[in-house]
């Protein structure tokens, strides 16, 4: 992890007896004979030291046992060492769903051998939005992931007015001017329907996500296009709208039922959802995959766990999370570079449900 620019109290093993006095940034450079100049490069990671400064400098460090101080870095450099990762949902579906958790997983790996602190950010209602505006126009921290994306939500908006670094994991729609990391949303639903029209299946049914979120629509588009491709009709009854919930999954495996009780399989816009919907089927005598075909999207645990395993999309969760945080990392260093757009692909795990 890079230091900051200061001192310490105490003494490190080799350096200054505990009690006196703590050596400084101008008896570094004196030791490894360069500039004072030279000792903070170092000291805060920059590019433009020559390797035997750097290694002078690092042995004086050493030698000294000089311990850089945060705070003081923070005054010269208005960094903070810090990001935010908000996720604009409630607690409920944080704990609840494995995509948070692994985006999680994979920000915090990409950071481990950085100096950067990982805040993260719940936005549950207006208060707490208002709240985390002011946090972010104080400019607390140095950049900003933000998670689960709705496309009337301010929060893109505001980090764009205030010229924060920011990176997304989805987007709002196409042309999103943000950086962004996404799956190929719509191209898993496409090898998803594929593969059910491949098993013979004759009336695909599917279970959406919140469809203010371009993911969501992506899936459902996939999931048309297939259909179209293959030369059947969109039926609007075969359509249920959910939530990326096990509760919305439930729910909307029962209406589709009621409309189309001829339904003999369901790709579902997540693993959660899916889940749920092998409950309702189950309780209905249905039998998966035999009568009804299932296929979430996610390939998460949840896939791994469900009876009987779950065939899925699988999304690279955690790389999504590790691009995310090297992206802003990219992004801070260097002020004002153009803003990325990254896909990743997708593919589908065949289990037992299809």
């Amino acid at each position: 992890m890079a230091q900051a620019v200061g001192g310490s109290d105490g003494a490190a093993a080799g350096g200054t007896p505990r009690g006196t006095a703590r050596p400084t940034l101008e008896e570094v450079a004196a030791l490894a004979g360069v500039g004072r100049g030279t000792v903070s490069r170092v000291v805060n990671g920059s590019p433009r030291v020559s390797e035997k400064a750097r290694e002078a400098v690092l042995a004086a460090i050493a030698e000294l046992g000089y311990v850089p101080n945060r705070a003081a870095r923070t005054l010269v450099t208005s960094r903070t060492d810090s990001i935010a990762l908000v996720v604009p949902e409630a607690e409920t579906r944080l704990f609840s769903e494995p995509y948070f958790s692994d985006i999680i997983s994979g920000v915090s790996a990409e950071l481990a051998e950085t100096d950067m602190q990982l805040l993260l950010i719940l936005v549950r209602n207006q208060r707490e939005r208002d709240r985390l505006a002011a946090y972010l126009t104080a400019q607390r921290v140095d950049g900003v992931l933000l998670v689960s994306v709705h496309q009337d939500d301010p929060l893109p908006a505001l980090l764009e007015s205030l010229e924060i670094p920011s990176v997304l994991a989805g987007r709002r729609e196409d042309g999103e001017p943000l950086s962004y990391v996404l799956a190929d949303n719509a191209g898993g639903a496409r090898m998803a329907v594929r593969h059910l029209l491949r098993r013979g299946c004759a009336a695909i049914a599917t279970i959406t996500g919140p469809l203010d979120m371009e993911g969501a629509r992506a899936r459902l588009s996939g999931y048309r296009k297939a259909l179209e491709g293959a030369g059947r009709p969109y039926r609007d009854e075969l359509v249920g709208l959910g939530d990326f919930t096990e509760e919305g999954g439930r729910v909307a495996m029962r209406e589709l039922l009621a409309r189309s009780p001829e339904l003999d399989a369901v790709f579902c816009a997540s693993d959660v959802m899916a889940a749920g919907a092998m409950q309702v089927l189950r309780a209905a005598g249905r039998r998966v995959p035999q009568d009804v075909a299932v296929i979430g999207f996610d390939d998460s645990i949840v896939a791994r766990h469900t009876d009987p395993p779950m065939t899925s999309v699988r999304q690279p969760i955690e790389e999504m999370g590790r691009t995310m945080a090297r992206l802003l990392l990219e992004e801070i260093s260097a002020p004002g570079r153009a803003h990325r757009q990254v896909v990743l692909a997708t593919e589908l795990v065949v289990r037992e449900s299809a």
